[in-house]
């Protein structure tokens, strides 16, 4: 059950993928769901595979890098497609996965191996990935990360 201050925070966040009070499980997104769509996106990203990073991002998606930079989902997969991101590296440890419905939030962190505009960055983070399933599809609706200090 989704707490009415739970549901308001995500609401914001998250608008139209946090369902009703009388919603079914029917769309309810499970935490290995979550995980493995994370995993489908290290993998795309770092592959520049731009069909399933459409297929994966949410129309919606607001991706805030560590740097403060907010991109879209157009706008995120055109730095990838001009080269001025290259993901070379994407690994994080231990994940929590927290679901609330049709909402997967994942916390943890990572590390990042990334050329932005030709310049090297190795990048310890921390991160929020927002995962929603919307008409059996589930889709990256958010990233927030913070830079660790090494």
């Amino acid at each position: 059950m989704i707490t009415s201050r739970l549901r308001a925070w995500l609401t914001y966040f998250t608008p139209g993928v946090v369902p009703s009070a009388g919603a079914t499980d029917s769309g309810a997104i499970s935490a290995d769901e979550a995980t493995k769509a994370e995993e489908a996106r290290y993998a795309a990203q770092l592959a520049n595979d731009f069909p399933a990073l459409q297929k994966l991002f949410g129309e919606d998606l607001v991706y805030t890098h560590s740097s403060a930079l907010v991109d879209t989902k157009k706008s995120f997969i055109e730095a990838l497609r001009s080269g001025s991101v290259k993901y070379r590296a994407m690994k994080h440890g231990e994940l929590k996965v927290r679901t609330f419905g049709s909402v997967a939030i994942i916390t943890g962190q990572c590390n990042f191996d990334v050329t932005v505009k030709g310049e090297d960055r190795s990048l310890a983070l921390f991160f929020h990935s927002i995962w929603a399933k919307r008409g059996g599809a589930i889709e990256f609706v958010s990233w927030q990360s913070t830079r660790l200090t090494q």
